[in-house]
């Protein structure tokens, strides 16, 4: 065992690269979208640090020419997840004794790959298979190393955190990983989650078996080449594309379930919860749940705003990657003074907007991610322009070669409108339009008509009106922003998660997200034992 306090120093955010026109890092990466495009990568599953093959494929597809397939993936069933299973527990002895700086030595290398050698690999499949632009891939590939660097630097400062000693005695504490594996299911519209579920538990010295959605399965993949490629040990993360139906039967029915690390849908997680419940019993420690949901994200104004600032904000927060961010803005509150001038405003916006194959580094926008997102979409739009109750100001669709859903605007004429309420997940944004007189009343409507409550942000140049807003929406969002989109939160700046129906904003990089990966153990060192049975208090006087 070495000697010496090893210090990983507090990182900085990645930098975000601009991929201007000329620059080289433009170049090279449209060189490696042109080489993926050209191909239809084989993607195993990776068990036991072995490559898994099996009969039934899934296969991954450009959501912008949905013709077009980059990639099939092996699927596993019974055997595999329970092969998995039996490989991560055999891993876990040998990776939880490994000593932290050795364990950590690994996620920092495989940042360095990402960041390096790998970025453009990552990049272009992100786009390729998610329908990024540049922009939106580079932002996603930086926020995946950071979330490798910044979660290292949360576990040692976690592992620093010491209680108070008195005379002859020595406390500690010792912060040891969960006793069984752990559980990462990720979901397709971020890269940079896909790697953050299974890897923030290994980092605390967890094992696990991660499941990436199967429209991601290609930059996921390539993320566990990188941690491969990094030196981490066989069977610490095991890569498993499967059916959600098969996770549910084989995997979070078994006794050895520790935790389960989820971003995704409301209804996924809350069955999961009441499975987790149905077998409690089983189970030999309590698993841990951890999950980020959905959302129904708003942008609230004040008749103060700045005009020029709210427009930018909306455009922005609706549209960008076609509102499939988790924080994406769907519905918005503008007083009915400064209306006019803010739909003006986002006509003229949305008309600049193209929109289409995201090789084209002039479009701001794909398509939405598969047929049925597509397919929710259309539903909505059409059911609010068939509603007397709001007005399609713009928008549309079409599916003929990729699933494009056009930057859609809603007005609504009641605040709990169908489109105000229920998460689409897409580009299209409902706004209600308020009297100027009726702001307390619109608040509450707010608070209290949807049950998310993820991120939110509010526009106005009134101080006080920034405080009566920011008090009345304190339960509304777990990432609340003032003057700005509720969209691009930082790691190690805007710590993300939202609670109600939103998850249980536990903080994806961050402290508070590590410590749920952790079990400790409180150790009390008495260095000269007390050799008196009896107390002072029990002489008579």
């Amino acid at each position: 065992m070495s000697n010496g306090y090893f210090k990983v120093e507090m990182p900085k955010n990645e930098p975000v690269k601009a991929y201007l026109p000329g620059s080289p890092e433009r170049a090279s990466l449209k060189k490696e979208l042109e080489r993926q495009s050209a191909q239809v990568v084989q993607v195993p599953m990776i068990i036991g640090g072995k490559e898994v093959w099996t009969e039934r494929k899934t296969k991954a597809v450009m959501p912008h020419d949905h013709a077009h397939v980059i990639a099939e993936a092996a699927s596993g069933g019974e055997k595999e997840l329970k092969d998995a299973i039996a490989a991560a527990l055999a891993a876990r002895k040998a990776w939880t004794e490994m000593p932290m700086e050795h364990r950590v030595s690994i996620f920092l290398k495989a940042a360095d790959l990402i960041a390096g050698p790998m970025r453009d690999k990552v990049n272009a499949a992100t786009m390729l298979g998610q329908s990024k632009t540049a922009y939106q891939a580079e932002i996603d590939t930086c926020e995946l190393i950071d979330f490798l660097r910044f979660n290292v630097y949360y576990l040692q400062q976690i592992y620093d955190r010491q209680p108070n000693n008195t005379p002859n005695v020595w406390n500690r504490i010792e912060y040891r990983p969960l006793e069984g594996f752990v559980t990462a299911i990720s979901p397709f519209n971020f890269t940079s989650i896909g790697a953050n579920l299974p890897t923030a538990p290994a980092i605390a010295g967890n094992v696990v078996l991660w499941k990436p959605a199967t429209t991601a399965v290609l930059s996921n993949y390539y993320v566990m080449q990188a941690l491969m490629a990094a030196g981490l040990p066989a069977g610490v993360i095991n890569f498993v594309p499967s059916r959600g139906s098969d996770m549910s039967k084989y995997v979070l029915s078994d006794p050895n379930l520790a935790g389960f690390h989820f971003t995704g849908s409301t209804e996924v997680f809350s069955g999961v919860y009441s499975l987790v419940g149905e077998n409690i019993k089983k189970y030999k420690t309590y698993p841990r749940l951890v999950g980020e949901t959905g959302g129904k994200d708003f942008i609230f104004a004040h008749n103060s705003a700045d005009v020029p600032g709210l427009v930018a904000a909306l455009t922005r927060a609706s549209y960008e990657y076609q509102g499939q961010k988790c924080s994406a803005a769907s519905r918005a509150f503008v007083p009915a003074s400064i209306w006019p001038q803010v739909k003006e405003g986002m006509l003229a916006e949305i008309e600049k907007i193209k929109i289409g194959d995201i090789t084209d580094f002039t479009n701001l926008m794909g398509a939405v991610i598969d047929a049925s997102a597509f397919k929710t979409n259309k539903e909505y739009i059409d059911y609010a322009k068939a509603s007397e109750d709001a007005e399609v100001i713009c928008g549309g669709y079409d599916d003929s070669k990729g699933y494009f859903i056009y930057p859609t605007l809603i007005e609504a004429k009641k605040p709990d409108f169908k489109t105000m309420v229920e998460e689409i997940f897409g580009p299209v944004m409902t706004v209600y339009v308020y009297p100027d007189d009726k702001l307390d009343e619109t608040l509450a409507s707010c608070d209290t008509a949807t049950s998310y409550g993820l991120s939110g942000a509010i526009f106005a140049d009134d101080r006080e009106a920034i405080v009566k807003m920011e008090d009345a929406l304190k339960g509304t969002a777990g990432n609340f922003y003032i003057n700005d989109k509720p969209t691009g939160a930082v790691i190690g700046q805007q710590p993300f998660g939202g609670a109600r129906a939103s998850g249980t904003n536990d903080k994806a990089g961050s402290e508070i997200n590590m410590y749920r990966w952790l079990s400790p153990r409180t150790i009390k060192e008495l260095r000269v034992p007390c050799l008196d049975v009896t107390y002072p208090y029990m002489v008579e006087a």
